[in-house]
């Protein structure tokens, strides 16, 4: 089953510093009696080498994400392996690594990191989930779907609505309507204007015959999110089945007119 819409890749650049500190060691100060008056004690701290090599791959994951953000991908992959050789062992040091190396079109080492990355942090929900998306836009889509729900088992995941929606969508690329249908709909309980569960939604409904309901759902993704190719292309498919000639053709005129650059499908089933 083909998967209309693309989806939601989380990837929150990472807020660790607290937890580098962890291990800094506070050493207390021997005060004498004398004829003086203490303002405050005075303390040292001490860092060790792991403490340092986490230190800099946090600032290396930072700088990568700020880099990425400003398009400029090939420093931001510099910075990204500057943070794992820093810290081999960070998670989120191959995740920022796997994340510009998908921008910079190299997938299969982007999908070697993403596993690198849960291998170092198997219960952490946003790094299973972004493992999971890469194995489903990979023609992984069934072996994404366990990784989802390991992700979904994660109590301090903050968004499961994002993991919910991905795996639902990943369950209809994966051929499995019973298992995507529950979680996309408890993504939008959660979230009611996740666009990757409503546009899964829409096209569930509508392979099911169900064009009504699709419409619904479409017309609710086209205005939670900018519209994609594939979005107009399937409202256009839908007002074609609903007999709506006028309404499928100004979809069609909407893909020509915001993505002239791609060929377009004319509306009604493509067989596809």
């Amino acid at each position: 089953m083909r998967l209309r819409s693309g989806w939601v890749l989380l990837l929150a650049l990472f807020v660790l510093a607290g937890a580098a500190c962890s291990r800094l060691t506070f050493v207390k100060p021997k005060l004498e009696r004398g004829e003086y008056t203490q303002v405050a004690p005075d303390y040292q701290v001490r860092e060790d080498a792991q403490d340092q090599k986490s230190i800099a791959a946090l600032n290396a994951i930072g700088m990568a994400g700020q880099l990425l953000q400003q398009g400029q991908v090939e420093e931001a992959e510099v910075q990204a392996r500057s943070a794992v050789a820093a810290d081999p062992k960070s998670g989120d040091a191959h995740t920022i690594l796997a994340v510009v190396l998908q921008q910079r079109g190299k997938g299969v080492e982007a999908g070697a990191e993403y596993a690198k990355a849960v291998a170092l942090d198997p219960q952490r929900g946003t790094v299973l989930n972004n493992y999971a998306v890469w194995l489903c836009g990979n023609g992984r889509a069934a072996e994404s779907l366990p990784l989802f729900d390991r992700a979904l088992g994660d109590p301090s995941y903050p968004t499961p609505a994002t993991a919910l929606a991905n795996a639902g969508a990943c369950g209809l690329s994966a051929g499995q309507p019973a298992y995507a249908d529950p979680r996309l709909r408890k993504a939008l309980e959660l979230d009611p204007g996740n666009a990757v569960a409503l546009a899964a939604l829409a096209d569930s409904e509508y392979r099911a015959g169900h064009y009504l309901e699709a419409r619904a759902f479409s017309e609710r993704r086209l205005a939670a999110a900018p519209a994609t190719r594939e979005v107009l292309q399937l409202a256009s498919q839908i007002e074609q089945k609903l007999g709506d000639t006028a309404a499928a053709a100004r979809y069609v005129q909407r893909i020509k007119a915001e993505f002239p650059e791609k060929q377009t499908v004319p509306p009604g089933d493509t067989g596809q």
